[in-house]
C-alpha cells in the first residue's frame, strides 16, 4: 500500500498551488474589471465582459486565432510523421552511423532555436516563403525532442511483440501502425501537448516572418495590441486579450493532464 502524504505535506502542497494560482486569478479579475478600476488593487465594484468585447472589436483576434491553429496543426501533423519514422529507425533498425545520428540529435536540442533564425530566414527568402504561414511552419517540421522521446518509448516495447507480428505476416508499416504507435499513445499525447504549447506561444520567429496583418498569429497580434494600448491605462483590455490567447492551451492541458504527467514519468523526463 502506498504511503499517503501527511497532513502537513498536503497543506504545503495546497499553499504552493495557491501561490502559483495567484497570477491567473489576478489576470481573470483584472480582465473583468471596469476600465477605470484596472490599476486598483481592490475587488472590483462590478464584473463586466466589456473588455473582451472591446478586444474583439479593436483587433481581428478571431483571424489571429485561426492563423495560430493552422500553424500549430500543420506543424504537429508533419512532426508526427517525421518523428514516428525517425524514432522507429533509431530504435528498431541497425545501421552504420546510428550512434553518431543519436549524438547529433542530442546536440540539436542543446543549440538554441534563436541561433538558427538568420539561416532559416535566408532559406525562406530563397524559397519565396516569407510572409506565409508555411514559412512559419517549415523550420519546425522535425523535432529532435520528439525523436528522442519516441525512441525511448519504442525501445521500451518488448521485442517479442514485434517479432510475433512479423511471424503473423505483418510488414514494417503494419508493425509500426498496429504495434508501436498504439503502445505509445500516451507518449504521443505528451509530445503533442509540448509541440502545441511551444508553437502556440512562439513569438519571435512569426514576428520576423509575417508582415501582413491578416496572417499574424495570436502572440504577434497580442504584442501589437499591447503596444497600441500604451497611450492610456488599458491594462484590463490587455489582460483580457492575454486570457483569450492562453485559454485554449489551459483547456488543452487540463483535458490531458493525467496522460501528460504519466507519460513524462514513464519516459524518465524530469
Amino acid at each position: 500500500m502506498k504511503n499517503k502524504p501527511s497532513l502537513w505535506m498536503r497543506a504545503l502542497l495546497i499553499a504552493v498551488s495557491l501561490v502559483w494560482a495567484v497570477p491567473l486569478l489576478w489576470a481573470v479579475v483584472t480582465a473583468l474589471k471596469p476600465a477605470k478600476e484596472s490599476m486598483l488593487l481592490n475587488w472590483p465594484s462590478s464584473l463586466t465582459l466589456e473588455n473582451f468585447q472591446i478586444v474583439f472589436q479593436s483587433a481581428p483576434f478571431l483571424q489571429y486565432g485561426l492563423n495560430t491553429v493552422l500553424i500549430v496543426a500543420g506543424i504537429l501533423a508533419i512532426q508526427l510523421v517525421t518523428v514516428t519514422l525517425g524514432a522507429y529507425a533509431l530504435a528498431c533498425i541497425d545501421f552504420r552511423g546510428k550512434p553518431l545520428a543519436v549524438a547529433l540529435i542530442m546536440v540539436q536540442i542543446i543549440i538554441p532555436a534563436d541561433v538558427l533564425i538568420l539561416p532559416n530566414y535566408i532559406t525562406l527568402r530563397q524559397l519565396s516563403l516569407l510572409d506565409t504561414l508555411v514559412g512559419v511552419m517549415v523550420p519546425f517540421f522535425a523535432s529532435s525532442m520528439g525523436l528522442l522521446l519516441l525512441r525511448g518509448a519504442y525501445k521500451g516495447i518488448p521485442v517479442a511483440i514485434a517479432d510475433a507480428a512479423k511471424i503473423d505476416g505483418a510488414n514494417v508499416w503494419q508493425t509500426l501502425l498496429h504495434v508501436y504507435i498504439p503502445s505509445t499513445r500516451a507518449t504521443y499525447v505528451a509530445f503533442a501537448i509540448c509541440s502545441v504549447s511551444t508553437h502556440w506561444n512562439n513569438f519571435l520567429w512569426p514576428m520576423i516572418v509575417i508582415n501582413s496583418v491578416e496572417k499574424r498569429p495570436l502572440t504577434v497580434g497580442l504584442s501589437l495590441f499591447a503596444k497600441a494600448s500604451e497611450s492610456g491605462p488599458m491594462w484590463a483590455k490587455v489582460t483580457a486579450a492575454t486570457l483569450i490567447v492562453m485559454l485554449p492551451l489551459y483547456v488543452l492541458f487540463c483535458s490531458f493532464q493525467k496522460v501528460f504527467v504519466s507519460s513524462l514519468v514513464r519516459s524518465g523526463i524530469k
